[in-house]
């Protein structure tokens, strides 16, 4: 089989940078066979000027927004930015699907090779059968009622399984809960003992209101819930952020933490202290765009977090780029290497999504897609 040689300026494996003397070596369909030293590459060796990297894995996305580009404007803070979404998300199915074939595309071609995707029915089922990206298809749930939790439980059951019907090489789903401020304590339960159902992911302490909700029940959610008519007669405040009101429920799985803004050092402390696996997907561009705010990335960064990166949707970005993300990280905390920030859009990626024997790294036998990083992104395979 024929091989393809890549040389650049430098390698970068998804967890290191190598030097500029290593050559990538592909067979023709894409799969990594190794790394060796350019003394031993032998002929027809192509040299590229920039650097080489595997494809981007997008652990957080909801490619079903993708028609509510500029719809939404920006730093509104999160209960306003949902009333939007809510109020305004409606448009025929042939807008949207041509949407999400747009925003997907546009995802390829800045790089990314891996989504993790949110869904909350089946209309991204047909452009995620026909995609040269992996997904995981990340079937959100939710309701604040705990009287309406068996309900919800089964439709989104029934979307599960209509995406489990195209699960294989480029496709994988689990079902997961909306976010602390929209799912019951008895629907938390009910999602949380879901068999055979991993990675869980959930949107987390996006907002200041979101803590504020589960501290003392008041805030801006509760006129969020008043906007809508939901009844949360049933919840009660736990005195504490929502972080430890609801991971307990998890305990022994693993889950993407998403967003994370307003996490502080006893949230992280709490999260480490729990029997389960935990990833911290950050979200920058749409944190700015919707709360004007970032997470504490130093802080994830001294206690040891485990970090991936996300896109969110065209709703709350101007972009699906995962570079842009790193973009802005690097922009704002310069003093984090790129070396680890890429670490976090590869193989840490890969890692949270439980694809890394395919994605996010050059390691012998993947196929995760390759990218030549110089003043832009392009991809080569």
């Amino acid at each position: 089989m024929k091989q393809i040689k890549l040389k650049g300026k430098d390698i970068f494996d998804g967890y290191r940078f190598l030097g500029a003397n290593k050559v990538l070596v592909l067979d023709e369909s894409g799969v990594v066979t190794g790394i060796t030293d350019d003394s031993a590459a032998g002929e027809n060796v192509q040299e590229v000027d920039g650097i080489l990297l595997p494809g981007f894995v997008n652990t957080h996305c909801h490619l079903e927004l993708s028609h509510m580009k500029g719809v939404i404007p920006e730093k509104t803070g999160l209960p306003a930015f949902l009333t939007q979404v809510m109020q305004l998300r409606g448009n025929s199915a042939q807008a949207q699907e041509a949407a999400m074939a747009t925003a997907a595309q546009a995802m390829w071609e800045a790089g990314i090779s891996a989504v993790g995707d949110i869904s909350n029915g089946n209309i991204s089922l047909e452009q995620k059968q026909n995609s040269s990206l992996y997904f995981h298809t990340f079937v959100e749930c939710m309701g604040v009622a705990d009287a309406g939790a068996d309900s919800r439980y089964q439709y989104s059951m029934d979307v599960l399984e209509a995406f489990r019907q195209i699960n294989g090489r480029l496709h994988q789903c689990s079902l997961v809960p909306h976010a602390p401020y929209s799912v019951s304590k008895t629907l938390f339960a009910k999602l949380a003992s879901t068999p055979k159902n991993t990675p869980v992911s959930i949107h987390n302490q996006e907002s200041a209101a979101e803590n504020q909700l589960y501290n003392s029940k008041s805030g801006d959610f509760m006129a969020f819930y008043d906007t809508f008519k939901m009844d949360i007669s049933g919840f009660q405040a736990s005195g504490t952020n929502s972080l430890e009101a609801y991971l307990p429920y998890f305990s022994g799985q693993k889950i993407l933490l998403v967003h994370n803004t307003f996490s502080d050092e006893q949230d992280i402390r709490f999260a480490q202290s729990q029997s389960l696996e935990t990833w911290w997907c950050l979200c920058p561009n749409a944190n700015l765009y919707i709360e004007s705010r970032l997470p504490d990335i130093p802080l994830l960064r001294k206690m040891q977090c485990n970090i991936a990166i996300g896109t969110d949707s065209l709703a709350s970005n101007h972009l699906l780029s995962v570079w842009e993300e790193v973009k802005t990280i690097q922009a704002h905390f310069p003093e984090i290497p790129l070396e680890e920030v890429l670490q976090w859009a590869t193989s840490n990626g890969a890692a949270a999504l439980g694809i890394s024997d395919t994605y996010g790294s050059f390691k012998p036998g993947s196929r995760p897609g390759v990218l030549l990083l110089n003043d832009a992104i392009t991809r080569l395979f």
